[in-house]
């Protein structure tokens, strides 16, 4: 490892000062390295720069004082704290040690010397008093600063903190820079270096729009871009055996439907099929709204595949999906194809057929969940491999994804998660991107309402007409049990509460349920056989409920709009009209009634996801922090998407230029990257 970066990414325990108990402390908080350690800024500060006479003092704040102790009291008595008496030339005042040696004591407190201390000043019989104070030392510039807070983990003073973060700064080994002097001089020349110092000084905390802050946003900003980029040239250059097929069958098959596709689709499918018949390989993300109609897309395509005689596998998040996608493909593929189903039920006998048919190339396409991919599973031909609903995979993942297939094999990721452009070239610049923002004409917009808590009996009524109407209801809650620490609707205590008005026709669902439990209770209520599913945000991406037309969302507030739509997108899948109740609590911040009335007036997902990213504070990407993307450090879509459009351009030129990244290794090296880039350097 090049010995100018390998400071930064060396382990915590080579630090001074932090041990074992120190290390697995800051581990916790997911601080590995000296470098993730440079990215936990601090929140505020103390300011002990000013120093402070005794007659001056206010009771509850911390002052700086330089004082003389000359007086100690080390009671005999077990429990009693010790007590040394010190002033300056207005006052006294006492500094109490609980559980400190003697010897200690007077180490930091020699009698007749002059010492500067820091503290919160309390009262104690009239007279003030520091009680275990940290900041002492002869030397008053130590402690006579601005010292920073952080978000610290138990176990670790603020004094601590700041002595481990100030060694790292002053060891901070010189990097050559990687940038060129026209990027540069977007940010006044600040070097790495620099803008690390700047970026942990008191002063600076929150100067977002400082030279120091943008410089190091575009270096994790175009650290991720060049990754990806490198990705994208990999498996560009591999070179496979083009698809042939004749597009009679795939409109054979679009044929058979009964309705046309939208012009979204046919230019997804048109993209798709482009890819499939290129020498290149297709590493694509087929990103649609919810219900745009991206499986027949999928599945037409993996029909050409098939044509041209290549496998295909198909994964879904879940096995009543994968089911959903293999009774949609058995309805409308000819018959000649020869489709299979392999999921955890699947008996062992069958299983073992199956597996036989797939390695011996009698199986054409096969549907299931992450199992298809397991070792065991060895196909003869695989030409394509469908993920759907991926947005958990990380860019290395997808990577062994692409790898996992062979150099003849295809791949295509759909996503119901629309989010805004920035985001998407972050999250997805390893791969070509098809949109479907349209949806197909036959399906009505849903209505959404807002309606405050204690209006539920309106609410049960408007869910026995359109039960009687032959409709069914998604009845969604936050927790799944009551908590005391969150005023929150639960979903066991709203199922107690409906199976009363409504015996025998209200099923509950939530994480905890038993898997195979999870699966019978949504093919009960697919079938009709339950009315209401009670349930919390599992049920955000799934599967198709033609038959569901209303769904009610409790604390609808607590919710990120992108989770919202989400939710909202499990109806209106059929040709009736559909409704979405947003119910919430009387008192609703400013912010919360603009979010509700953005999804009360808008079913385009992507301009939700738009709204709601400018909606959020600096730093606070849509929730994506609880879904498991990776977020940026410092960058933030919004405020810096100058910085992502020229990060952007930047990789564009280097692209056509062909340009050598060789000076840009430690830059990805060092930016969470490095597994990937000893693949692709």
């Amino acid at each position: 490892m090049d010995k100018t970066y390998k400071y930064l990414l060396s382990d915590l325990n080579n630090l001074k000062g932090v041990g074992l108990k120190t290390s697995n402390l800051l581990k916790r908080k997911k601080i590995f390295n000296i470098f993730d350690l440079l990215w936990r800024l601090p929140k505020s500060y103390t300011d002990r720069s000013e120093s402070t006479k005794i007659k001056d003092l206010k009771i509850g704040e911390t002052h700086t004082i330089t004082l003389v102790p000359f007086k100690y009291n080390f009671p005999r008595v077990r429990n009693l704290p010790n007590r040394i008496s010190c002033r300056d030339d207005t006052g006294e005042l006492d500094c109490i040690f609980f559980n400190s040696y003697e010897g200690y004591i007077k180490k930091i407190l020699p009698l007749n010397k002059e010492v500067t201390i820091s503290g919160k000043i309390s009262l104690y019989k009239n007279k003030y008093q520091l009680t275990n104070p940290k900041y002492i030392s002869e030397d008053a510039s130590l402690i006579r600063d601005k010292h920073n807070k952080y978000s610290l983990t138990d176990g670790i003073s603020e004094k601590v903190y700041n002595k481990i973060i100030n060694q790292i700064l002053t060891n901070i080994p010189k990097l050559n820079e990687w940038h060129e002097n026209r990027i540069l001089k977007k940010f006044n020349n600040i070097s790495w270096n620099e803008s690390l110092i700047e970026l942990h000084k008191p002063d600076n905390i929150g100067k977002y729009n400082s030279n120091f802050y943008k410089r190091l946003a575009y270096d994790e900003i175009f650290a991720s871009f060049l990754v990806h980029s490198q990705i994208r040239k990999k498996i560009k250059k591999i070179k496979k055996k083009r698809k042939v097929f004749s597009l009679d069958n795939q409109n054979s098959i679009l044929n058979k439907l009964n309705f046309k596709l939208t012009n979204d689709q046919l230019k997804s499918l048109n993209e798709i099929n482009e890819d499939l018949r290129s020498n290149q390989k297709m590493f694509r993300l087929l990103q649609g709204d919810v219900g745009s109609g991206k499986t027949i897309v999928a599945l037409s395509s993996a029909n050409n595949v098939i044509r041209s005689g290549f496998q295909v596998a198909v994964m879904a998040p879940t096995e009543i999906l994968a089911r959903q996608h293999y009774s949609l493909a058995k309805k409308i593929y000819d018959k000649d194809i020869n489709i299979d189903m392999l999921s955890s039920k699947t008996d062992p006998k069958t299983k073992r057929i199956i597996l036989k048919k797939i390695a011996t190339n009698k199986t054409d396409i096969v549907f299931g969940t992450h199992s298809i991919f397991q070792k065991k599973v060895f196909f003869k031909k695989l030409g394509l491999i469908i993920i759907d609903e991926q947005h958990k995979f990380g860019v290395n993942q997808r990577k062994k994804l692409s790898d996992k297939g062979g150099d003849n094999c295809d791949v295509l990721l759909m996503s119901a998660t629309p989010i805004p452009r920035t985001l998407t070239m972050t999250i997805y610049g390893d791969m070509d991107l098809s949109i479907i923002k349209e949806k197909p004409n036959y399906r009505k917009e849903v209505k959404t309402y807002t309606k405050i808590e204690n209006k539920i009996d309106e609410i049960t009524r408007f869910i026995k007409k359109e039960i009687k109407d032959g409709n069914q209801i998604f009845w969604v809650c936050p927790l799944i049990e009551e908590s005391k620490k969150l005023d929150h609707a639960s979903a066991v205590s709203k199922y107690e509460y409906l199976k009363k008005r409504f015996p025998n026709q209200v099923a509950l669902l939530h994480g905890k349920t038993d898997i195979n439990q999870k699966e019978i209770i949504l093919n009960k209520f697919l079938n009709n056989k339950y009315k209401i599913l009670v349930s919390t945000t599992i049920i955000e991406v799934g599967i198709d409920f033609p038959n569901a037309n209303v769904i009610i969302i409790e604390n609808a507030n607590k919710f990120g709009l992108s989770q919202l739509h989400q939710l909202r997108g499990r109806v209106g899948r059929g040709k009736k009209q559909s409704t979405c109740i947003l119910m919430f609590k009387s008192t609703l911040t400013e912010n919360a009634k603009k979010r509700l009335n953005i999804l009360k007036s808008s079913t385009d997902g992507f301009k939700i996801a738009e709204e709601d990213m400018k909606l959020r504070g600096f730093g606070d990407i849509l929730g994506f922090k609880q879904s498991g993307v990776k977020i940026y450090r410092l960058a933030d879509p919004v405020h810096n998407e100058d910085l992502f459009r020229l990060a952007e351009l930047q990789i564009k030129q280097m692209e056509m230029n062909n340009e050598d990244i060789s000076k840009y290794k430690i830059l990805m090296k060092l930016y969470d990257q490095a597994d990937v880039i000893n693949e692709i350097i």
